[in-house]
């Protein structure tokens, strides 16, 4: 049985893998939209939540907390930041 070979991890610390290189290497081939790509232009950085300024927070979890945010937004299909906001609301409504 041949190991999985990992290069690295993304942002959201998925792992970089020869599965993950072959979809961006396809979908680069493909060809990208130009007119979509330009229509980013000057929307750089993080989106908006829609609420104006925001604030950002920053505070120390260890490992297997982390891993465990990291499944919990996985498989609700949200990040890592939504599921906190998402805690922190609930845990102060319950005050």
């Amino acid at each position: 049985m041949t190991k999985k070979r990992v290069y690295g991890h993304t942002a959201s610390h998925k792992e970089i893998d020869d599965e993950m290189i072959a979809k961006a290497v396809e979908e680069a081939e493909a060809g990208y939209d130009v007119d979509a790509l330009l229509a980013r232009r000057g929307r750089r950085g993080r989106p908006s939540l829609n609420i104006g300024e925001s604030a950002v927070e920053s505070f120390r979890i260890d490992d297997d907390l982390r891993a465990a945010l990291v499944t919990r937004a996985d498989s609700e299909g949200v990040s890592v930041s939504e599921l906190l906001r998402r805690a922190v609301r609930e845990y102060l409504k319950a005050g």
